[in-house]
């Protein structure tokens, strides 16, 4: 009914497990597929000839869109199975079209992509639709954590499963008997379960929030088919009802937080991004974001300075304007500054030698003998600086530029009585640079 239907509905959209599928616009991998699947099965449930087309053309939007695709195609196959006797085998066209369009995309394009078929995958599969399914039960409830690739591991899973399974042998115990859409939900969860298992690396776990979001779909869409023939008094929907509130009241923490990293990563892109502009006139095309100790995060790894601005060029820049990046959350110059220092690159070398007197031609800052937390030099892009710290302890030097409460750029530690040569190219940004060197004894910034 449709009051179930709503508790379910709710269920799914509120899936605090699966926020990183929910938020994130390229996981549309996983959700449209659903979506097109879903449709072609309530298509599918009309019984008439125009259902069927629809139907096929769902699937064949399906299969194009993802290959979780695949799950519904089995699906329709085993709807065909179920009705061939009342309906006749001519209806084949509804899951053979839409099989046929992904075996042309394979050919054309799937089979140059690294595959994962194994023995192991293979002999291991049982155990991993097993695992699926208590993960699913686990983030419907509300129990699974707050993942930012997987979900963290939970000891609710196992029992979960065990529990279902027991409710199942209790619930045709007193009612026996399967419906039919039991039979083609099952088909649809379980081959997505082996498909994964079968082709599982590392980050391709059940736990991985995007193997939950599909999972909990599925586990969803067979629990409805098995409360299909069950009635649900007023009280009965109130405490399922209450369930459902329960349950969500954890999911909603959970995307909080899961809203909370996605706006971070946000703040984190477009201000690495700007700091890649700002370095255009000196950056090497290959240069990567790759790193997690350059950009902050590691979702920004297919990115390479030559690409990215191809691509600005193309269709417009996502990145902070030099404005915006100044007036940025801290973590985003923090990062921004980290990005410049290596994106232009600013060099620096250590030679030994404290000069006895002030260079001639050349502008020093003098620094006192003593640790400050503050002391720092200024110094405009383009400029060629000397670090020269006078005979004693070493001294730490760092660097920043857009962020103001600390000095993210570390350039390591020189020994007393030396001289560190910076280069700093010039770049697109006016704001000067400031240099700290953490010392006990006399030092001198000259440029």
């Amino acid at each position: 009914g449709p009051w179930l239907a709503l508790i379910g509905t709710c269920m799914l959209l509120f899936l605090g497990s699966g926020w990183w599928t929910i938020m994130w616009p390229f996981e549309n991998e996983f959700t449209l597929p659903i979506c097109f699947g879903m449709g072609a099965l309530l298509a599918l449930e009309r019984r008439d000839s125009r259902g069927d087309v629809v139907a096929c053309l769902l699937l064949a939007l399906a299969v194009i869109s993802g290959s979780l695709g695949i799950s519904f195609v089995a699906a329709a196959f085993v709807e065909l199975l179920l009705n061939r006797r009342e309906r006749g085998w001519h209806r084949a066209y509804v899951f053979a079209i839409p099989l046929l369009v992904y075996v042309a995309w394979y050919a054309g394009w799937g089979h140059k992509a690294v595959h994962h078929l194994t023995g192991k995958n293979i002999l291991t599969s049982p155990a991993y639709v097993v695992e699926g399914l208590g993960l699913s039960l686990n983030a419907i409830l509300g129990l699974g954590g707050v993942p930012h690739e997987a979900v963290p591991a939970s000891p609710w899973g196992p029992s979960l499963f065990v529990g279902a399974v027991a409710l199942l042998v209790v619930g045709q115990r007193l009612r026996p008997g399967f419906s039919k859409g039991f039979w083609i939900a099952a088909t649809a969860g379980i081959s997505f379960w082996l498909l994964a298992a079968v082709n599982y690396i590392p980050g391709r776990e059940p736990s991985s929030t995007r193997y939950i979001y599909a999972g909990a779909f599925f586990t969803l869409l067979i629990v409805a088919e098995l409360l299909r023939n069950w009635p649900f008094s007023r009280k009965g929907l109130l405490i399922a009802a209450g369930v459902a509130v329960l349950t969500i009241g954890p999911n909603l923490a959970q995307m909080k937080e899961g809203s909370d990293f996605m706006q971070e990563q946000s703040v984190l892109a477009r201000s690495d991004l700007a700091a890649l502009e700002i370095a255009r006139d000196t950056v090497a095309p290959e240069f990567s974001l790759a790193p997690p100790e350059i950009a902050g995060t590691a979702l920004l790894s297919p990115i390479t300075a030559g690409r990215y601005f191809e691509a600005v060029d193309r269709w417009g820049s996502p990145a902070y304007s030099r404005a915006g990046l100044e007036a940025a959350p801290e973590v985003g110059r923090h990062w921004a500054d980290v990005v410049l220092s290596q994106a232009l690159p600013i060099g620096h070398e250590t030679s030994p030698g404290f000069p006895a007197q002030l260079p001639d031609g050349k502008k020093c800052a003098i620094l006192a003998p003593g640790k400050a937390a503050l002391k720092q030099v200024p110094i405009e892009p383009g400029a060629t600086a000397t670090v020269e710290v006078a005979p004693g302890e070493p001294a730490v030097l760092a660097m920043r530029r857009f962020t103001a409460a600390e000095f993210p750029v570390a350039l390591g530690s020189v020994e007393g009585g030396t001289t560190t040569t910076l280069t700093i190219p010039r770049d697109r940004a006016p704001n000067p640079w400031f240099i700290h060197i953490e010392v006990a004894q006399l030092a001198r910034v000259c440029v």
